[in-house]
């Protein structure tokens, strides 16, 4: 029989026992307090929209004062960050192609004794375009950066080369998305996002769903090995994956016209080590998980992080070191290196091995600590 009157006694009862079972889920309790801590270290110090210190390469066959007093301008912009010094031309294209530097400039033989002419010479900066927001406020920056540069050096007997037009002209070459079309970088990059949050999601349910619905016993009265049973629940959701990665890369070549430079092979590699990576980090929640409630927890507590911190939403080299640190361990972050490089890059699987290996290693950790974790036994 249903009380007729409203008890703040009883209230308080039912309020001390919400407490008391928030107190034994802690994992849930965990989750409540640490998205919302991580989402406001994540925006508050690793989001970065204006990138800053971008690794560059420069080649110059003859550096004279001008060119020295470039890069010094360059280097003090904050933009720039000199890490190579190439040997040629085409070290630069393998430095851009394989992603390792951001810029690249290219200083003509002739440039000292053009400016001293009043020629006008013209450096190229090659950027790489892929991913538009991380160049644009750079490359604004660098015709205004050479003036400021050459300005001090253009006196005395050379002031007359100092006339209203700049001594030297910048030349910009936005390689790989010439045009910095958006969708080239953000279709191949939604691929990995949302094999990211399906795969994890769908294998971490596929455990404790069992669990909840009692079958887990007939599953552990077999005499199969966790190795067998974390195979057998991954393989079919690899081809739930393919079938995502097939209508996604439909839509991307007929809805968005996203070319396809590389090879799809090398392509095809880098798929099948993400999804089946993304599905043992699933299965591994699940061997934690006491609940499909905490195990959607779980995945989401992994899928913030991926996709703020892997280069999707923002410039990967914006963020700090640390945050930098902690994406480089994400698989996301080097898929989408892999899937960007084939499908503008054209890049090979020599090219694209630096990004692979180490999906690769997380597959063979994450793999390890889910089989240490699966239990035989319902204890």
């Amino acid at each position: 029989m249903i009380a007729a009157r409203f008890s703040f006694r009883r209230m308080f009862a039912v309020l001390l026992k919400e407490f008391i079972q928030m107190k034994r889920d802690r994992l849930t309790f965990a989750m409540m307090v640490g998205i919302p801590i991580l989402q406001l270290m994540l925006f508050g110090y690793a989001i970065n929209s204006d990138p800053r210190q971008l690794p560059t390469a420069v080649y110059a066959p003859q550096s004279g004062p001008f060119t020295r007093a470039i890069l010094a301008g360059m280097r003090n912009s904050t933009y720039f960050r000199i890490t190579i010094v190439a040997e040629s031309p085409a070290e630069i294209d393998r430095l851009l192609a394989r992603g390792r530097v951001q810029f690249a400039v290219e200083v003509p033989s002739t440039f000292e004794r053009d400016v001293l002419r009043g020629e006008m010479p013209a450096l190229l900066l090659a950027a790489d375009a892929t991913d538009p927001s991380a160049t644009g406020p750079a490359v604004a920056a660098l015709q205004t950066i050479v003036n400021s540069a050459l300005a001090p050096l253009l006196e005395g007997t050379l002031s007359a080369l100092e006339p209203g037009a700049p001594a030297a002209e910048v030349r910009i070459h936005r390689r790989y998305n010439p045009e910095g079309i958006t969708q080239y970088n953000i279709v191949p990059g939604l691929m990995g996002t949302i094999l990211t949050m399906t795969m994890i999601i769908m294998t971490s349910l596929a455990m404790t769903r069992e669990r909840e619905r009692g079958t887990m016993e007939n599953l552990l009265a077999m005499p199969v090995r966790p190795l067998e049973v974390m195979l057998g629940k991954l393989t079919p959701f690899i081809g739930v994956g393919m079938v995502q990665v097939a209508v996604i890369l439909g839509a991307a070549r007929l809805l968005f016209h996203v070319p396809m430079i590389g090879q799809p092979w090398v392509l095809a590699v880098g798929l099948l080590l993400f999804i089946v990576a993304n599905l043992a980090v699933g299965f591994l929640f699940s061997t934690i998980a006491k609940n499909q409630l905490q195990a959607m927890q779980m995945s989401f507590f992994f899928f913030l992080p991926s996709i703020l911190m892997s280069g999707f939403m923002f410039p990967f080299r914006g963020m700090p070191g640390w945050a930098q640190v902690i994406g480089e361990a994400l698989p996301l972050t080097h898929f989408l290196r892999v899937i960007r490089g084939v499908m503008l890059k054209g890049i090979g699987i020599a090219d694209a091995w630096p990004d692979i290996w180490p999906m690769l290693a997380f597959l063979l950790a994450v793999s390890v600590l889910a089989m240490l974790r699966y239990r035989q036994t319902l204890d």
